[in-house]
């Protein structure tokens, strides 16, 4: 059995050296490039709506207890990310430790940060975890889990903060509210698809053939039956861990309280730049569904990190809400929490150590 993993494994790590890898050198080339310049251009833009001198003052007048409250929130953040990562696969793998899978996790923040759409995160996880002897499919099955779980307590706690603060939000959101509906719609569906790829295989498969046979023959995808099988394999891999799940009661409820926690450390990041910047007058509470709403318009954003778009978006909601004058340097405060702290430190992970062979072995038989 073991041997059998192994030789899995080491199929996983080439197929996915060979998916991710090359792709990502001119690719990552490009967007950190891109990422300087729209850093650079916000730096620029800074400097000639507001001047060096009242940016200075600025700095002098932070209130600083409160950017230390703003990184707690985000290290917050981190831990939960990492922990509803880490609860499934120690249930597949007993030997996984919280450091590796904190590593993994911060990986995940470096590759959704620097690719459009967030989507270079996952397959770089489960690359990683491949060199610590699991299988791809267990590790997409744990990042599904964590997915469903996550966006589900992410939707729930939005909406229930919205229905308690709905005046003031319907009030500040009376151009955007379709746009609200929509990303809403959109976040159900999606946690609806990967709830039925884990009971419903035959009605996924029965959209996603189709789709996957048009790419192939419009050369957009290469060898579409190589990936229809690979998608059935994933699927029933997957179908076998949502069972296991779902006896796994207690756990989820754990994580589900770990993700509502996990969101509203991130959504408090805004509160704490308000505050910062010495505005007061908006409750915390009223902050939270705002920044909730800026994180369904940043899905929409094809840039790596949503860049342009989470700035553009940020002052679009916030700037009636902080002081005037504070709204620049305010944003690059909070873009250097969500984006640019979580690159800079996902990518010290990068950095190769010493590892003994990690003889992880998983709990169910296959």
């Amino acid at each position: 059995m073991q041997d059998f993993q192994k030789k899995e494994t080491n199929t996983d790590i080439e197929q996915l050296h060979e998916e991710v890898k090359p792709a990502n050198k001119k690719v990552i080339i490009f967007n950190f490039l891109l990422i300087l310049a729209i850093f650079i251009g916000l730096f620029i833009y800074m400097i000639n709506v507001d001047g060096i001198d009242n940016i200075k003052e600025l700095l002098h007048q932070v209130d600083y207890k409160w950017v230390l409250a703003g990184l707690v929130c985000l290290l917050i953040h981190w831990f939960c990310e990492a922990s509803n990562l880490h609860t499934p696969l120690k249930k597949m793998y007993p030997n996984q430790t919280f450091k590796n899978s904190f590593k993994v996790s911060m990986l995940g923040q470096l590759f959704n940060n620097i690719t459009p759409f967030s989507s270079g995160g996952q397959p770089m996880q489960a690359y990683e975890l491949t060199k610590t002897g699991k299988r791809v499919s267990d590790s997409l099955s744990a990042m599904a889990i964590k997915f469903i779980i996550t966006q589900t307590a992410l939707v729930v706690s939005t909406i229930v903060v919205v229905l308690f603060e709905f005046s003031f939000f319907a009030e500040l959101m009376q151009n955007y509210v379709w746009i609200a509906i929509i990303g809403f719609i959109l976040n159900i569906l999606a946690i609806i698809v990967v709830i039925l790829a884990g009971i419903k295989k035959k009605m996924i498969t029965f959209f996603t053939t189709p789709i996957i046979k048009l790419l192939g023959k419009i050369h957009i995808l290469k060898h579409p039956e190589d990936t229809i099988e690979k998608l059935d394999k994933s699927i029933d891999h997957f179908r076998e861990q949502f069972l296991f799940m779902k006896s796994e009661k207690k756990m989820v409820a754990k994580m589900f309280i770990i993700a509502v926690i996990q969101s509203f450390a991130y959504y408090s990041i805004t509160y704490m730049v308000y505050r910062a910047f010495g505005n007061r007058g908006i409750t915390f509470w009223q902050i939270i569904p705002t920044q909730a709403f800026l994180l369904l318009i940043m899905t929409f954003i094809p840039t790596p990190g949503s860049g342009l778009g989470a700035e553009g978006g940020f002052y679009l909601l916030f700037n009636s809400i902080f002081q005037q004058g504070t709204i620049n340097m305010s944003i690059l405060f909070w873009r250097i929490y969500t984006f640019y702290l979580p690159i800079m430190v996902g990518a010290l992970f990068l950095i190769p150590t010493k590892r003994k062979e990690d003889k992880n072995i998983k709990i169910k038989e296959e």
